[in-house]
């Protein structure tokens, strides 16, 4: 099969399409055909070696934890998916090297369920990771319901657009940070824009004088250091970026697990017309370079997708 592959750390340039041998099954899962793979942050940042002290890497590694396509091999303890579905999934294992930018990938069932019908290949891949990792913040570790104003930083990005919704469908207002030509974005989402940077506090307050009831962040740094002055209760805050949050915010560090009735959810939402992707562009395996090179810009609206013909 064709593959995007790496030999070694490095950015974009390391790189490259290359024909290597088709992944095996293993009992408890199933092979599927790509048809395509969104772009996570992770994703880069392991091409780059920053997980190293977390993940063991097998090279020559093949990146991605994204995927959507079709199932095309099952494991003789698979019950729950057959040949000929169209499924999506966060395929993380507990190492890195046989990743998802491939045209075939092997997936533990805990990470794979049947895509949303109502979307295509492009648009299901962009949910696995970005949506578990909003769902898990909001809906388990927040608990956000009917009445709570949410504050997201960085909403219009990849998990941003997939929280503000996810977050309206729960009940909840949602005030999210986003630079200035997003704004309408945000809106269409449901979400109220404010631009971040200086004078963020006294923006927010404006729109919420009793401060917020929770808080997503999504940035780190100079955002979580704000936070804590716009919190209507201490505590309830998650970042999935800095683990600060814990010690410093007395909140929630999240790091996203795969979990197919979470995918069954998201899917539920998608199919009540309450969730929808925002992808940016899409681009062929051949194109990898250019689409990493897009993804970690930091000016991303949504997803950037590598489309697998």
């Amino acid at each position: 099969m064709r593959a995007i592959v790496t030999d070694s750390y490095g950015g974009p340039e390391v790189l490259e399409v290359r024909e290597v041998d088709d992944p095996k099954v293993g009992p408890d899962s199933v092979l599927v055909r790509v048809h395509a793979a969104s772009i996570n942050p992770v994703d880069y940042k392991i091409v780059g070696g920053n997980l190293d002290g977390a993940f063991p890497t097998v090279f020559p590694l093949i990146p991605g934890w994204d995927v959507a396509g079709e199932v095309v091999g099952v494991g003789p303890a698979v019950r729950h998916l057959e040949v000929g579905q169209q499924v999506f999934g966060y395929g993380r294992e507990d190492y890195v090297g046989g990743g998802t930018w491939a045209e075939l990938t092997a997936l533990n069932v805990r990470a794979v369920a049947p895509a949303p019908p109502a979307m295509d290949a492009i648009e299901a891949s962009c949910l696995p990771l970005a949506g578990l990792t909003a769902y898990q913040a909001l809906v388990e570790a927040l608990e956000v319901g009917s009445g709570d104003t949410v504050l997201i930083h960085a909403a219009t990005g990849g998990v941003g657009t997939l929280a503000t919704q996810i977050a309206v469908a729960c009940g909840a207002r949602v005030i999210g940070t986003c630079s200035e030509p997003n704004h309408e974005l945000l809106r269409s989402l449901g979400g109220e824009p404010t631009t971040y940077g200086d004078g963020l506090v006294d923006r927010v307050r404006e729109l919420a004088p009793g401060g917020v009831d929770a808080v997503l962040d999504l940035v780190g740094g100079e955002a979580l250091d704000t936070t804590g002055e716009l919190l209507a209760r201490p505590g309830r805050i998650v970042s999935v970026t800095d683990p600060r949050v814990t010690d410093d915010c007395g909140g929630v560090y999240v790091f996203v697990r795969p979990d197919v009735a979470q995918l069954q959810a998201l899917s539920g939402l998608v199919e009540a017309g309450q969730l929808r992707a925002v992808v940016q562009s899409v681009h062929d395996l051949e194109d990898v370079r250019e689409a990493v090179e897009e993804a970690s810009s930091g000016r991303v609206r949504g997803k950037v997708v590598l489309r697998v013909p």
